[in-house]
């Protein structure tokens, strides 16, 4: 279909600017000496991505900058406008939220003024957003705008707190975190596992479980089936290939250690000690030894996953896994092989290595298992909260206390007691963070307790605008709020929110004795469906990946721009199939039902439902222009062009 010069005018075809320009910027920063790394397999080929999220320490300025200037117009019609100064803003600011209290002391002792807070509109598109991962409804934006009431957005954000569609949203962030995928070179967990893991995230979330529950039953799980017992997969993930069984404890350890407890050169130390590796980029590091690593590896030396092959000839390659502990020694030295250095004693050890929990100096209790004990030192440890906390903060707040997130310096937290010399506190906010990590625990580790916290401070509902000249020093600070990109999932459902055409994917489920029983499970978002692999069909699976979604094992998620996600707004059957005037009843298309209504109220409407948005005065008149006059085929074809315009807005694909 041919788009008019109007259309096409109106479209946002920045998507490519953004590539080309906005994070081009971001190469200007290396503070990362990959050089001096070489022989280390943390620095090495496979770990880029940490010295690209040093280098990228304020893209999200950047991009926040060129959104906000360009591509996401002042305000709309009928939209509210924030009253008052930043100045009387800051002076007059009155909120008890911690955050607020910490965040608002740091602007005024540094003298930089906050951003306004954000309008009506734009809260309820970016909260619903954050929280349950799809666009608000046209009659929810209406609702809203016109509620009068003061505790309104609080109200909303329990409303979304305890929705279906918050479970669905977290229970895709965690099945990222823990990486929950069907394929792997090593242990592959399959459909069945994957499902498996799937349920017992979402039935996690859905009960509300401590997230230190959560953790104890991922590490201390034992179980006889990973088909049947979702939590038992998770250390799955860490098998290694060709080398000692200290090579599976050791990437355990590893894991564990970057998603808990945020401390990603866990890695590095296992390989060696930190001194001279990691001199200049972790104080914590620097001291760290690689045989007080063995020492908490030394917990998962008593782990065994086996093994089990349903009686299934013609499916050879069925399997589930068993993880159980058994009489192993402690962790033993003087291996020569493998993935990592060789082992040897050092640090007056003998050749094995009892369990001891580096950061604490915890052991094993009596009548617990190692695992068990190793679970509870670590969810004990102060900086298993202040993690959690840093990596929730990160998702709603564009990034975290800490940056990147799981390269925390323990030895530079602790505002009451700063490094010394060149060495300073690495959050941002040292004090917020801690206070925040300390409300985390009192109120049992309680996720939600969490989000809300955030969310219902005054710094989360900043303007992304900011009315003075912006520095991007500022953005640690937190002094206006930072865009992000969508997720692949969440345009792919705002596309079918908003037109009303939802697809249809079926989710295979298995069962009977032997777990070949299919069944299919329907699901209707993108965000419901178990993993970002190879799901759905091919050419929505293409889609979604254009759009960086990672595959939870060799590629994380991303937020980069590039022509092809450009091209497949413009173009992809997707988006095309979702334009057009079509069907009756609960399938029909919003075109379709609207298509006779005045033309201010076509345009409105379809300005609202795609963008959350009023059209500025300037978008209704040029929208109107065109469609005056038209009826039949002609007004549903100007429609359609409109429609596609929207989709291809900058605004659309960002949460603002």
């Amino acid at each position: 279909m041919k788009r008019s010069k109007v259309w096409a005018a109106a479209a946002s075809l920045g998507a490519v600017v953004l590539a080309g320009a906005i994070f081009a910027g971001a190469q200007e920063q290396n503070p990362v000496d990959l050089e001096n790394h070489s022989d280390c397999d943390f620095f090495g080929a496979g770990h880029e991505k940490y010295a690209k999220e040093a280098r990228d320490r304020f893209w999200r300025s950047r991009v926040t900058e060129q959104i906000m200037a360009t591509g996401v117009p002042e305000g709309g019609m009928q939209t509210l406008v924030p009253t008052g100064t930043r100045t009387q803003q800051l002076q007059d600011q009155a909120s008890t939220n911690p955050i607020d209290v910490a965040i608002y002391r740091e602007l005024q002792n540094r003298g930089i003024a906050p951003a306004e807070k954000t309008t009506d509109l734009e809260f309820l598109r970016r909260v619903t957003l954050d929280l349950a991962g799809r666009i608000p409804s046209y009659d929810s934006l209406i609702q809203f705008n016109g509620n009068a009431s003061p505790t309104k957005r609080a109200e909303l954000i329990d409303q979304l707190l305890n929705s279906p569609e918050w479970v669905d949203k977290w229970t895709m962030y965690f099945g990222d975190m823990y990486r929950n995928s069907s394929r792997s070179d090593v242990l592959p967990r399959q459909d069945q596992g994957r499902n498996a893991f799937y349920s017992w995230i979402k039935s996690s979330l859905q009960a509300n479980k401590s997230y230190k529950q959560m953790a104890t039953e991922l590490i201390a799980t034992k179980g006889t089936n990973s088909f049947e017992q979702g939590e038992v997969n998770f250390l799955l993930g860490s098998k290694t290939q060709g080398g000692p069984a200290n090579d599976d404890y050791d990437q355990e350890t590893a894991d564990v250690a970057a998603t808990f407890l945020g401390v990603a050169h866990m890695n590095c130390i296992l390989c060696h000690n930190g001194r001279g590796h990691l001199d200049t980029l972790s104080l914590w590091g620097k001291n760290a030894r690689r045989s007080d690593a063995w020492a908490t590896s030394s917990y998962f030396a008593k782990t065994n996953i086996v093994t089990n092959y349903p009686d299934r000839p013609n499916l050879p390659n069925l399997r589930y896994y068993s993880l159980v502990d058994n009489g192993r020694n402690d962790y033993t030295l003087n291996t020569t092989t493998g993935n990592r250095p060789a082992r040897q004693p050092t640090d007056g050890l003998g050749t094995t290595v009892p369990p001891k929990y580096m950061f604490t100096g915890d052991k094993p209790k009596s009548g617990e298992s190692n695992r068990e004990g190793f679970a509870r030192a670590m969810t004990s440890d102060f900086q298993f909260s202040r993690a959690t906390v840093n990596y929730m903060w990160g998702a709603l707040m564009g990034r975290g206390l800490v940056e990147p997130l799981d390269q925390f310096d323990p030895a530079r937290l602790d505002p009451d007691s700063p490094p010394t010399g060149t060495w300073t506190l690495q959050p941002s906010n040292a004090a917020l963070l801690n206070t925040l990590a300390d409300g985390f625990v009192k109120n049992n580790y309680d996720l939600k307790w969490l989000m809300r916290t955030i969310l219902n401070s005054d710094a989360y509902q900043m303007s992304s605008r900011y009315a003075g000249e912006w520095n991007a020093s500022y953005e640690p600070l937190f002094a206006r709020h930072l865009v992000r990109r969508l997720w692949a999932e969440e345009i792919h459902d705002a596309i079918s929110v908003s037109s009303n055409i939802l697809p249809t994917y079926n989710v295979v489920e298995y069962g009977g004795a032997i777990y070949t029983d299919r069944t299919n499970r329907t699901v209707r978002f993108a965000m419901q469906l178990p993993e970002t692999g190879n799901l759905p069909d091919a050419n929505t699976a293409s889609f979604l990946s254009s759009f960086g979604r990672g595959d939870r094992l060799t590629e994380d998620r991303k937020a980069d721009g590039s022509a092809i996600q450009a091209l497949n707004l413009m173009n992809d059957t997707f988006v095309m199939n979702r334009i057009r005037s079509s069907n009756t009843g609960g399938q029909q298309s919003i075109l379709n039902r609207y298509i006779n209504v005045s033309d201010a109220q076509l345009v409105n409407q379809l300005y609202m439902s795609v963008l959350s948005r009023y059209p500025t005065q300037r978008e209704l008149d040029i929208a109107s222009a065109t469609l005056k006059g038209t009826t039949g085929t002609l007004r549903t074809q100007k429609g359609e062009n409109l429609l596609w315009s929207l989709y291809n807005k900058v605004d659309f694909i960002y949460n603002y």
